[in-house]
């Protein structure tokens, strides 16, 4: 049988190794957002969205650096070189598709939602080791999150109609 100490001394390096993980996929998305951000050329509004986003992104990975300096731990460069690698995989990959942007508006939804799961595991872990400042930051990097996350899935269908008219017409790029 663990002690307490023992058994909260693994919640604490979850917590620390899922923290990592956040400042790696923040390190993603940043890549990803401005990837995606630069090669927008017909969408106004949902460029200026990304490019809102990516301030967020970036404060947002400062506030888990933060959480980790707490601990005396550091982000994994590691884990954030792999999480660029892969935006960077994700963006090559979007630059071969017709309709680049239904496809990236589809992968940002995706991944805000992926990014809501971890802070809401990152809320429920800080609570569990009694770590409020680690949960009142990932509250509110979670409410960026849900709010990116509605903008994508409230504006798919307008952008879903704006690419399919500029599809349409003969010699108007309609892809970025």
């Amino acid at each position: 049988m663990q002690s307490a100490q023992t058994g909260n001394d693994i919640r604490v390096e979850r917590l620390i190794e899922w923290l990592r993980d956040a400042h790696a996929m923040e390190a993603q998305a940043e890549t990803m957002l401005n990837k995606q951000a630069s090669r927008i050329e017909h969408y106004p509004e949902l460029k200026a969205r990304i490019e809102q986003h990516i301030q967020e992104t970036q404060n947002q990975s400062r506030l888990i650096e933060s959480c980790l300096q707490r601990y005396d731990k550091s982000h994994s460069g590691l884990k954030d070189l792999g999480g660029k690698m892969m935006a960077m995989g994700q963006a090559m990959g979007g630059m071969m598709v017709n309709d680049e942007i239904v496809k990236g508006a589809m992968m940002g939804y995706v991944f805000e939602n992926l990014e809501i799961a971890s802070y809401e595991i990152l809320i429920a872990a800080a609570e569990a080791v009694g770590d409020t400042e680690t949960q009142e930051i990932c509250t509110r990097i979670l409410a960026e999150e849900v709010a990116m996350a509605e903008w994508i899935r409230s504006h798919l269908a307008e952008l879903t109609h704006a690419y399919l008219t500029r599809a349409h017409e003969p010699g108007v790029e309609a892809k970025r």
